[in-house]
């Protein structure tokens, strides 16, 4: 499951910064962590769980992450693309 780290940092994607996408700069700012943490030992464990997506214009939350969290996710992505279901 998720560690405190783990959910601070899904809660400043989802509610912070409205799901993404968000720059790893401005996340390690709102969390208080370091960008080599979060790039290094939170992201890959969220982004391998289905919760976390990096995108070109940053990270984002995923469908998963919404519903973990037990929020409504929006039908697209936060710039109207459709999400990644890779």
């Amino acid at each position: 499951g998720f560690d405190l780290m783990d959910r601070k940092l899904l809660e400043a994607v989802l509610f912070k910064f409205n799901g993404g996408p968000v720059g790893l700069d401005n996340l390690a700012a709102a969390i208080g962590e370091e960008r080599d943490t979060i790039e290094d030992v939170l992201e890959p464990y969220l982004i391998q769980q289905g919760f976390l997506q990096r995108t070109p214009r940053g990270r984002i939350a995923t469908p998963a992450a919404y519903s973990h969290f037990g929020v409504t996710a929006p039908r697209s992505g936060p710039n109207g693309e459709l999400w990644d279901q890779r």
